[in-house]
C-alpha cells in the first residue's frame, strides 16, 4: 500500500519524462494466484536529457522477478526495485533500447479492484487513474502514449474469452489445456486506457456501419444467462455511434468495439480504447428488473464511455490536473446526446438537480476545488462532481458564449489539431478562441477558481419612460486555498416576459448583451431596455446557462407569471421550484425554533394546478411536483442546520399539497401506461407522474392500501419500486410494508442488482430508527461487504440519501459511517474515500451534531494507518 499521504503533486511541477516510449508489448499468463506479466518496452532518451539520467518507472505493491536491457540481464548495481518504483541506470545514450520487465501478481487477492483483479471468476482490469502500475513497472502517467501489442495466455476452462484493446490479431491453442489470443491497438494511448478481460462469459453481437462505410463488429459480454438483458445497451451503443457522427463528425476507428459487464467495479464504467469495462448495473436491463431511471442511466453511460473514444482516448489529458478536459467535456457530450434522445427540458432539469445536490455542496465545503485543481495528494479523490458536472457546465457556457456554429468550429479544430495528443485546458480554449475570434482569458477563470459564484439581480421599471433596467452584481466567496477571487465571465441567458405573456424582443443599450445573453464580466453592470410596452418580468439564467446562485427579490406573482408563460421549460420549472424553496426554507426555520408552521395553501394550489395541466408533458409535471429535497433545503439555509426541523417542515408541506389535490392525485396515480413496457421518454414520463401522484395520494389517505395495491399489481420494476418506496418510507412498520419488503427480497434473491434497490430503499427510510436497521442488514449472513455496489446501496444510500437517519441527534449515523470507512479502507480505499464524502457538509450542522460529526472524523484519523485516499479526505475535512 502506498502511504505517502504527505506528498503533494503540483500543476506547476509538470515536466515531460526523460525517456520517450515508442511501443510496449505485453504477455500475460493468467492464473488466479500467480499471473506472470512480461513487459517489453521500446524507449529512447529525450533530446537534451543528460546521459546519466536514470529511467524511473512507477509501481504499486510490485515485486520484480527479472529485468533485462536489450535481451541481456542487467547488473544488480545498475537498478533498484521497490514495491513503488523501478530505477535503472547506465542506459544507452542514443538510439532506442528495449527494457524487459517480469513481474508476478495475484488477481484473486487484489481487493482494491485496481490493476488486474478477478471477480466472479472473470479476470478484469481497471487502470484509471494509477492502476497500471499494479500490473507492471511503467511510466504510469497520461502523457506517455504508446502503441500496445498484447498476448494473453490462459486455461481454456478458466477463461473462454481473452480480450484486450484494439483489433484482434489471432489466437488458438497454446499448450495442453491452454489457449492464447493476441491484440494490437494502432492508436497510441496512455497506460490508464489499457484493458484486459479473461473469462467464461455470455455474448451478444451486432454490427455498425460507419459514415465512411466501414463495418464495425459490436460485442457485449455479460454473465451467462443475462444476455437477454443486454439488448438495450447494444441499442444505446449504436445510437451513440450514429449521433457522434451526425453531431460532432466523429467516426469510430477500429474494426471492433467491445463492452464487458462485471459485478465488482469501483466506478460506473471505463472507456478503455475499444474494450470498455462496465459495472453491470449500467448494462443489464429488462422491465422486470430495471427502472426507467436504470434505462436512462444505461443510455447515458454507454454514450459517455463511447464518446470518450475521441474526447479522452484519441485526445487524452497531459496530466491528471487536466482531468476535466476528458471528463467534463464528455459529460457535456453525453448530456447533449440524452437531450436529443429524450425531453430536452426534463433532462436539463435532472442535470440541474444533480448539480445542486452534489456539486454545489462540494463547492461550499472543505472539499472545494477548482475544475482544474492546482495541487492534489491523491488523484482518485478528484473524480468529483466538480470535475464531471461543473466541468460539463463550463463547456456548456462556452457554447452559450460562442453560439452553436462557432462552438462546432472550435470542436472541429480541437479534434484536428490535437488528435493523438495529450492536451491541456489552454490547448482546448485556444481552439475556440481561434475559431470564434473571442477572447476567453477571463472565462478561463472557471477552470482555476473554486466555489459557486453568486449573482445579485435587481430590476427597475420606469412607466413614463418605458424603460426597464437590469442590474447584475457578482461575488465569489473564499474557498480552501483561495481567499481572494478574480471577476468571472458569467453568461446569463434571459428573457423579458410582457404582461400578456409574450416576450419582448428588444436589445439593451450595451454590447455586453447579445442573442438573449447578458455577459457579466465586471463586478456590477446595468443593462437598460428602451421602448418596452409594459412592465416585464425578468426570466434570468434560463436553462441554467451558468452554474451560479441567483439572489433576486421576485414576487410570487412574478414567479407565477414565469411559470405560466416562459418559453423556456427549464425556467418555468425553476420558477415553481423557487416558490417551493422559499416557503420550505421559511417553514424549516420556524420548525427549528419550535414555532407554529404557516399554511402552504398558495404553494399547494400552484402545484395542484400544475399537476392538472394536461398541456404540460407528464415528465415535466412529475419534476414540478417533486418538492426540493431535504438536502436542497439545508443547502439553501446554509448554516445551523437541523435536519429534523427540515424534515418536519417538508412533511407538513407535502401533507397540505396532498390534501389539496387528493382528487387529482388519486386520478393520476392510476395513469401509468398500460400494455407492453417501453423505456421510451413518453412512457417513462407517464410512469414518473403516476409515481409522484401515488406518493401524494398515499399521504392524503394516510393509509398504505393504495401503495400496496400498486405494488401487488405492478408488472415492471419502475412501478414496483415506486410503490415499495412509498410503503417503506411513509408507512414503516406497517404489515403492508413488511409484506412487500419480504416478498421483494424473496422474489429477487438471486439478482444482486435488484437486491441493491431493496437495500437502498430501506437505508433511505427517514428517521433515527433507520440506523439500527442498517446495522442489522450489514450484519446479515447474505450481505456482501466486498461488493462496491452493495456497500454503496446500503452505506452510501444511508449516509448520502437519508438526512434524518444519518444525522440522528445521538451521532449514531456518524459513528457507523466512520467505523465502516476504516474497515473498507483496508481492502478498497477508493470506495472508502467516496463513501466518506457524505460528511463534506458537516460544518453547516447545528452545534450538537457538528461536534458529534467532528468526533467521528477524528476517530477515522486516529484509527491507524490510512490509505492516501481516505487520509486525504479526512485531513481536508478537518482542516481549519
Amino acid at each position: 500500500m502506498r502511504t505517502e499521504t504527505g506528498q503533494v503533486y503540483k500543476l506547476t511541477d509538470y515536466k515531460p519524462t526523460d525517456f520517450v516510449v515508442e511501443r510496449i508489448d505485453l504477455t500475460f499468463e493468467l492464473d488466479p494466484k500467480e499471473t506472470t506479466v512480461v513487459s517489453r518496452v521500446i524507449l529512447h532518451r529525450r533530446e537534451g536529457v543528460a546521459a546519466d539520467a536514470p529511467l524511473v518507472f512507477d509501481g504499486d505493491e510490485l515485486t520484480l522477478d527479472s529485468l533485462q536491457i536489450d535481451g541481456n540481464d542487467i547488473d544488480a548495481s545498475l537498478y533498484e526495485a521497490t514495491p513503488d518504483s523501478l530505477t535503472i541506470r547506465g542506459l544507452p545514450e542514443s538510439g532506442p533500447f528495449e527494457v524487459t520487465v517480469n513481474t508476478t501478481i495475484s488477481p484473486d487477492t487484489n481487493t482494491k479492484l485496481m490493476g488486474l483483479y478477478r471477480t466472479n471468476g472473470v479476470y478484469c482490469t481497471q487502470c484509471e487513474a494509477e492502476g497500471f502500475r499494479r500490473i507492471t513497472y511503467f511510466y504510469d502517467r497520461p502523457d506517455v502514449l504508446a502503441v500496445y501489442t498484447v498476448t494473453i495466455i490462459a486455461g481454456k476452462d478458466d477463461a473462454k474469452y481473452l480480450l484486450s484493446n484494439g483489433n484482434f490479431l489471432g489466437g488458438g491453442n497454446y499448450d495442453e489445456g491452454r489457449h492464447f489470443s493476441a491484440w494490437f491497438d494502432p492508436h497510441p494511448k496512455p497506460s490508464y486506457l489499457f484493458a484486459l478481460v479473461g473469462g467464461d462469459l455470455g455474448l451478444i453481437e451486432d454490427s455498425f456501419t460507419t459514415m465512411s462505410g466501414r463495418e464495425v463488429a459490436l460485442k457485449i459480454y455479460v454473465e451467462h444467462g443475462k444476455e437477454g438483458r443486454a439488448g438495450y445497451a447494444m441499442d444505446a451503443l449504436k445510437r451513440s455511434m450514429k449521433w457522434d457522427e451526425e453531431v460532432f463528425g466523429r467516426e469510430y476507428d477500429l474494426d471492433i468495439f467491445q463492452i464487458v459487464a462485471v459485478s465488482d467495479f469501483n466506478m460506473g464504467a471505463m472507456e478503455n480504447k475499444g474494450l470498455n469495462v462496465f459495472n453491470d448495473k449500467y448494462v443489464l436491463a429488462d422491465p422486470e428488473t430495471a427502472t426507467d431511471a436504470d434505462y436512462a442511466n444505461i443510455e447515458a453511460i454507454i454514450a459517455h464511455e463511447y464518446f470518450h473514444n475521441w474526447t479522452g482516448n484519441r485526445i487524452t489529458c497531459r496530466d491528471w490536473f487536466q482531468l476535466c478536459l476528458k471528463e467534463g467535456l464528455t459529460v457535456y457530450r453525453d448530456h447533449a446526446f440524452s437531450a436529443d434522445q429524450r425531453s430536452a427540458a426534463v433532462k436539463r432539469i435532472a442535470e440541474i438537480r444533480l448539480l445542486k445536490a452534489h456539486q454545489f455542496p462540494e463547492d461550499a465545503g472543505p472539499l472545494a476545488h477548482p475544475v482544474r485543481p492546482e495541487t492534489y495528494k491523491e488523484i482518485n479523490n478528484f473524480y468529483t462532481a466538480t470535475v464531471y458536472e461543473k466541468g460539463s457546465e463550463v463547456v456548456r457556457m462556452i457554447r452559450t458564449i460562442l453560439g452553436a456554429d462557432d462552438f462546432r468550429k472550435g470542436m472541429d479544430l480541437y479534434f484536428e489539431r490535437h488528435d493523438g495528443d495529450a492536451a491541456t485546458i489552454e490547448d482546448f480554449l485556444a481552439c475556440f478562441a481561434e475559431a470564434s475570434g473571442r477572447d476567453l482569458k477571463q472565462f478561463a477563470l472557471w477552470y482555476s477558481q473554486a466555489g459557486t459564484p453568486s449573482v445579485s439581480v435587481s430590476t427597475a421599471w420606469n412607466e413614463a419612460a418605458k424603460t426597464f433596467k437590469v442590474t447584475l452584481e457578482q461575488s465569489l466567496a473564499p474557498t480552501p486555498g483561495q481567499s481572494r477571487k478574480a471577476l468571472m465571465h458569467i453568461p446569463l441567458a434571459y428573457g423579458l416576459i410582457l404582461p400578456d405573456g409574450s416576450e419582448f424582443d428588444g436589445q439593451p443599450d450595451t454590447d455586453d448583451a447579445e442573442n438573449g445573453v447578458f455577459h457579466l464580466t465586471k463586478r456590477k453592470q446595468t443593462f437598460t431596455f428602451a421602448n418596452v410596452p409594459g412592465r416585464p418580468v425578468l426570466s434570468i439564467n434560463r436553462s441554467f446557462s451558468a452554474p451560479v446562485n441567483i439572489a433576486m427579490e421576485q414576487s410570487a406573482a412574478d414567479l407565477a407569471h414565469i411559470a405560466r408563460h416562459d418559453s423556456d421549460g427549464v425556467s418555468r420549472w425553476q420558477a415553481l421550484n423557487e416558490q417551493a424553496m422559499r416557503h420550505l426554507v421559511a417553514v424549516s426555520k420556524l420548525a427549528r425554533d419550535g414555532r407554529n408552521l404557516p399554511s402552504a395553501k398558495e404553494l399547494a394550489d400552484i402545484l395542484v394546478a400544475t399537476a392538472s395541466d394536461e398541456s404540460l408533458e407528464p415528465a415535466f409535471r412529475a419534476q414540478a411536483l417533486m418538492l426540493p429535497a431535504e438536502s436542497d433545503i439545508a443547502r439553501e439555509i446554509g448554516s445551523n442546520i437541523d435536519p429534523e426541523a427540515i424534515h418536519t417542515a417538508r412533511e407538513a408541506v407535502l401533507s397540505e399539497v396532498a390534501g389539496s389535490g387528493i382528487e387529482v392525485f388519486t386520478r393520476l396515480a392510476d395513469s401509468a401506461p398500460e400494455g407492453p413496457y417501453s423505456p421510451d421518454a413518453a412512457d417513462a414520463g407517464m410512469r414518473a407522474l403516476a409515481g409522484v401522484a401515488l406518493a401524494y395520494a398515499s399521504i392524503a389517505e394516510a393509509h398504505p392500501a393504495r401503495a400496496k395495491a400498486a405494488y401487488d399489481k405492478s408488472d415492471n420494476m419502475t412501478v414496483m419500486s415506486q410503490a415499495l418506496q412509498v410503503l417503506a418510507h411513509q408507512f414503516p412498520g406497517s404489515d403492508e410494508a413488511a409484506d412487500a419488503l419480504a416478498g421483494f427480497k424473496s422474489r429477487f434473491a438471486g439478482d444482486p442488482l435488484v437486491l441493491d434497490k431493496w437495500y437502498s430503499i430501506q437505508a433511505m427510510t427517514p428517521g433515527a430508527q433507520t440506523c439500527a436497521r442498517v446495522e442489522e442488514l450489514l450484519n446479515s449472513d447474505d450481505f456482501d461487504r466486498t461488493n462496491p455496489n452493495r456497500m454503496r446501496s446500503l452505506i452510501g444510500s444511508f449516509s448520502a440519501g437519508n438526512p434524518t437517519g444519518f444525522n440522528a441527534a445521538d451521532g449514531a449515523g456518524y459513528r457507523l459511517l466512520a467505523r465502516e470507512v476504516v474497515d473498507i479502507d483496508k481492502r478498497n480505499p477508493q470506495l472508502a474515500a467516496r463513501l466518506l464524502t457524505a460528511m463534506r457538509s458537516w460544518r453547516s450542522l447545528e452545534a450538537g451534531r457538528q461536534e458529534l460529526a467532528r468526533l467521528a472524523l477524528v476517530s477515522i484519523r486516529e484509527a491507524g494507518e490510512l490509505s492516501p485516499d481516505v487520509g486525504d479526505i479526512v485531513d481536508r475535512m478537518l482542516a481549519n
